[in-house]
């Protein structure tokens, strides 16, 4: 009898046990995770993202946002998160540790096919804005000294002071390279945080700043962007990149971020990013706004 009911006992909790770790492993199939970096365009696209799979899917989502860039990166590969907005050359530069490329083309299909490569990991379409280094200067000096590119400021360069956020001097692919390229010969440099920059030069504290070509602030400043045409600066396309077993399983992912593909320029994420920076809404509700200005949101 003792036998008994122990086997008993035994069946009962097993019969307890297993209808609670199906429905768990079920939900965990059925969830994604997506991650962000921890700065406004990351968490931005990263919400957007993860509304669009949350509108055009059945998938649970999560979100693991303010996560820092090399964290990001070590988290899609370890399966803590399962995509995540990304920037080709940043993956060029950091990631592979390879040359800069000039052609943007030649970037993505190069990191494509080495993410897969190297860590099964896929880049989809991009979104189709290039958020790069630029400089800029006020409106009124570009107009007064007709200065529209890169190459036009270098004649002016040894009366003015260059700006720029901290570590930009000291890059391999930053400040100096730049200035022998272009032949500039600033009479000073400043370094300071990016949200600083912009007020800055706005003030003539400085002539030139380094600026990011989406940047938020570019909307509320008269400032005028200068054309890189010896085309120095690296492209920073934004694509989704995703876990090549997380596509396995929820192919619908793909199709869902399909509707991404070129869906904003520059000016477009100036727009976007300014409502967050400069208006300080929240994140969440201007991924909202750029869905149902896509019509992808009723």
């Amino acid at each position: 009898m003792k036998r008994i009911r122990m086997c008993l006992v035994y069946l009962l909790v097993l019969a307890a046990v297993l209808p609670i770790t199906g429905c768990s492993s079920g939900k965990k199939d059925s969830t994604v995770i997506v991650g962000a970096k921890n700065y406004t365009e990351s968490l931005l696209t990263g919400e957007i993202m993860a509304q669009l799979l949350e509108t055009k899917t059945d998938l649970t989502i999560e979100r693991k946002f303010n996560l820092a860039p090399a964290v990001c990166f070590e988290s899609v590969q370890k399966g803590e998160i399962d995509l995540f907005p990304e920037y080709t050359g940043g993956a060029l530069i950091h990631y592979l540790k390879m040359d800069l490329i000039n052609d943007p083309d030649e970037v993505y299909n190069v990191v494509k096919e080495e993410y897969k490569k190297q860590y099964d990991l896929i880049w989809l379409e991009s979104l189709g804005f290039n958020n790069t280094y630029a400089n800029a200067v006020r409106k009124d000096f570009a107009e007064k000294n007709n200065i529209k590119t890169d190459s036009d400021l270098a004649q002016f360069t040894p009366d003015l002071v260059y700006g720029a956020e901290h570590g930009y001097l000291d890059r391999e692919d930053g400040y100096y390279p730049m200035c022998d390229l272009y032949g500039y010969q600033f009479k000073k440099t400043l370094q300071m945080d990016i949200g600083l920059i912009y007020q800055s030069l706005d003030q003539g504290d400085m002539d030139v700043a380094n600026v990011y070509t989406t940047d938020g602030l570019l909307y509320q400043y008269d400032l005028v962007v200068l054309e890189d045409d010896k085309h120095y600066f690296p492209s920073y396309y934004c694509a989704p990149v995703v876990r090549n077993d997380t596509l396995t399983r929820h192919p619908e992912i793909a199709e869902a971020l399909s509707v991404l593909k070129n869906c904003a320029t520059e000016q477009d994420m100036i727009k976007y990013n300014y409502m967050v920076d400069g208006q300080k809404m929240e994140i969440e509700d201007v991924a909202d706004i750029f869905m149902k200005d896509h019509g992808w949101k009723q």
